[in-house]
């Protein structure tokens, strides 16, 4: 159902069992997939694809062009996948020239109030992130990470799978998986044990995470030494392979 009030542009596509609620607006080039619910007041603008199944809280923002001074007209992207919540006024913009051109939310994801995702940031699935949590360009964020209220992102930053981050962190490096972490700037703060936990990882693999913790940041061991020590932990145990894959590709170092 489109309520009349809303402005709907003649060049976009809306499934079927798409709702859309009073005053929303609806531009050029967008794509709705099917069951996705827009409440009122909603702005969807640009080369958006939302997938179905999502539902976008009043006053959100969606697919508006980059907060970056490079930006100038190009025809960039966003895209959005299944079953998302998208809560009262969250901001997410679409890509710039300067990467990819592409701002991308998978599935499965809950952004709560006043959230921002900026330009050519990747989130995957069953990502969390609390009120008020924002991201810069450019970040990377893993499944099932969790970001608290007023978790700060610096650019460039890559947030690995099932880490944990406390209300108010302010991250400028690279978080490794499976970290917990708090404070301004970020540190270190342990392994998210009860996250894992709650993910299904078996005591076992738990035990072997904390060992590689220990490695990163007890062993007095130069990061590139005990990266490699993960890597040789890695043979058989894939959650190992992930954080071995991770150290490798960082781009900004690790929260140290």
């Amino acid at each position: 159902m489109i309520h009349p009030s809303a402005v709907i542009d003649a060049d976009c596509e809306i499934a079927e069992g798409v709702t859309i609620g009073p005053f929303s607006v609806i531009g050029a080039g967008v794509k709705i997939g099917r069951g996705t619910s827009v409440a009122s007041h909603v702005v969807i603008q640009g080369k958006t694809t939302i997938g179905e199944e999502n539902t976008i809280f009043q006053f959100s923002s969606i697919g508006e062009i980059p907060q970056d001074k490079k930006y100038s007209g190009e025809e960039t992207l966003l895209t959005i996948g299944d079953r998302n919540i998208i809560r009262e006024y969250a901001t997410i913009h679409r890509g710039t020239a300067q990467d990819q051109g592409l701002t991308s939310i998978g599935n499965d994801n809950l952004l709560m109030a006043y959230t921002h995702v900026a330009h050519d940031c990747m989130l995957e699935d069953h990502i969390i992130m609390s009120n008020g949590a924002s991201l810069a360009g450019h970040v990377d964020i893993g499944d099932y990470a969790i970001l608290s209220g007023f978790t700060l992102v610096h650019q460039f930053c890559h947030i690995g799978a099932h880490s944990f981050s406390a209300m108010g962190t302010a991250i400028n490096r690279d978080v490794p998986p499976y970290l917990l972490v708090s404070g301004s700037p970020a540190v270190p703060r342990g392994v998210n044990s009860e996250g894992l936990k709650r993910s299904g990882f078996d005591a076992e693999t738990v035990r072997l995470i904390k060992d590689a913790y220990k490695l990163l940041y007890h062993s007095g061991l130069k990061l590139g030494e005990a990266a490699e020590q993960i890597a040789g932990l890695a043979g058989g145990f894939p959650q190992l392979a992930v954080m071995a894959e991770f150290l490798e590709n960082s781009r900004r170092s690790i929260v140290r």
